[in-house]
Parts: structure tokens; sequence; C-alpha cells
């Protein structure tokens, strides 16, 4: 007989967590009460409809079971966590789970509903938990532009050519190098002229940051530099398309940039 999961274990992946049997229709109710947001990608093609929103909450709660900021009832009977996004009119929204009574299932939990704040269902929780918070240091958010920003293009180009846009595929590695060289001076003068052009994301329990690449439009991204932070100086680590980037930004916060967009 299959061993079911306790109350209070928060597995690392979501689908350990909760039997969610209608994803993609839970999915869509959520982005209805949801502030209206752009969940879908525009340049990667995916099997599933706002597969953001989809990235967004697995990874939310992979962020509150590491934190333990999952409220349980006293009876064990119903979960609740903070999605962290909220309604049109400022109210968050909670995901509700009720105790799996299906048989042949690990998962203790069951997904109930997306619950608005106000809402009676959510009277079965004494006090309701706050929202995943990714860092401690707020610093980490801002690219000191006093520290130097060291960047193996080579590497960056060889590892990730794929992501590159379809006229520079096949260019001449040399010309290609200087001319990521050029859109990562640029994009370095950028953020001294504005700091919000570096954009934090999310990955693998660090903050890095975002920067642009604009390599063939001066007007448009075409990909996105991602910094790692070290004590003395930046590291260019990879390149990421434009919707890749979003969907990890978007874990932090809804990106309200001139330069990443959905």
């Amino acid at each position: 007989m299959m061993n079911k999961n306790k109350p209070y274990d928060f597995p690392e992946l979501f689908r350990d967590f909760v039997l969610m049997p209608k994803f993609d229709e839970n999915i869509e109710s959520l982005a209805s009460l949801a502030e209206a947001e752009d969940w879908d990608y525009k340049c990667t093609a995916s099997p599933h409809s706002k597969p953001i929103l989809r990235n967004y909450i697995t990874y939310t709660y992979k962020g509150v079971a590491e934190e333990k900021k999952i409220t349980v009832t006293s009876g064990e009977e119903f979960a609740c966590w903070n999605t962290g996004l909220i309604t049109s009119k400022q109210e968050p929204l909670f995901a509700l789970f009720e105790r799996n009574k299906l048989d042949g299932r690990p998962q203790y939990w069951h997904f109930w509903k997306f619950s608005r704040k106000g809402e009676w269902d959510l009277n079965k929780f004494s006090s309701l938990p706050e929202m995943a918070h990714y860092f401690d240091d707020p610093s980490v958010l801002v690219f000191d532009t006093r520290k130097e920003l060291r960047v193996n293009v080579e590497h960056i180009i060889e590892d990730n050519i794929n992501r590159f846009p379809n006229e520079l595929k096949a260019m001449n590695p040399f010309g290609l190098q200087n001319l990521v060289k050029g859109a990562i001076d640029t994009a370095s003068e950028r953020v001294k002229r504005n700091y919000k052009t570096a954009i934090p994301q999310y990955y693998q329990g660090s903050i890095q940051l975002l920067l642009p690449l604009t390599l063939l439009d001066p007007s448009r991204a075409d990909l996105a530099l991602v910094v790692e932070r070290f004590s003395d100086f930046y590291r260019g680590a990879t390149c990421l398309t434009l919707d890749m980037a979003y969907n990890n930004a978007r874990q932090l916060a809804r990106p309200d940039r001139d330069w990443l967009t959905p």
C-alpha cells in the first residue's frame, strides 16, 4: 500500500505536494482572479496556455515550502499559502488545499481553489501566511557600477548560440564576439545612468541580475545577460532569451522596465 505524505511534509516539487488534476483549468481560474497581466511567451513555443503563470505558481510553492510559510489548520484538514499575486483591487490571493481522500496517491493535499483574502473560506485559518521572501539583503537587487563586470564572451556564445537571433547564428565567430562585447559595454553604460536597467531574477536559491544585450536594433534588447554577484566583482554567467529572462524575473516581481517585456 502506498504511503501518503504527512500534512507537514513540504517536498521540493509542487507535484509531490499536491494532487491537482485540472492544473491548466486552475491556472486559467487564477489568471481571471489576478490583476491583469500577460502570462504568455512572445517568442518561445509552449504546449500550455499562460506558461509564465504555470512556472510562477510551481516555483512560488518551492519558495514558501523552503521558508515554511504554509499554514495548516489544527485538524490537518486544510492548508493554504500566499501566492504573492493580487486582484485588480489589490486584494491578496491564496492557494487553498484540502486533505486528499483518494487512495493510491502519495500527496497528502488535494487542490481546492484560489481565494481572495476576504473570502469566507479563509476563516478556517487562525492566521494567514506571508508571501515568500527571496532575499535578506536589498542591495543584491541593485547593480553596483563601481564593481568590475567580467564576461567570458566566447564561452557565452558557444554555449548559447541557439538563443541568439537567427540573423546572427551563422555570423563569423570573431565578428559576433565583437558585437556581443559592444552590447555588453552599452549595457554597462546604460545601467550607470539608470539603475533600473538591471532587473533582478531568482534562480536556484540566489538573486542574479539581468542586463539587456542589444545586438540588432539599439532600441530593442535581443537577449538578457545573466550577471552573478561576487564580493568584489560581477561575472557574466550566461545569456537568456527574453522569455526565459522574464519567466525568472517574474518570480520576484512583475518587471516594470523599459526593455524586459513578456
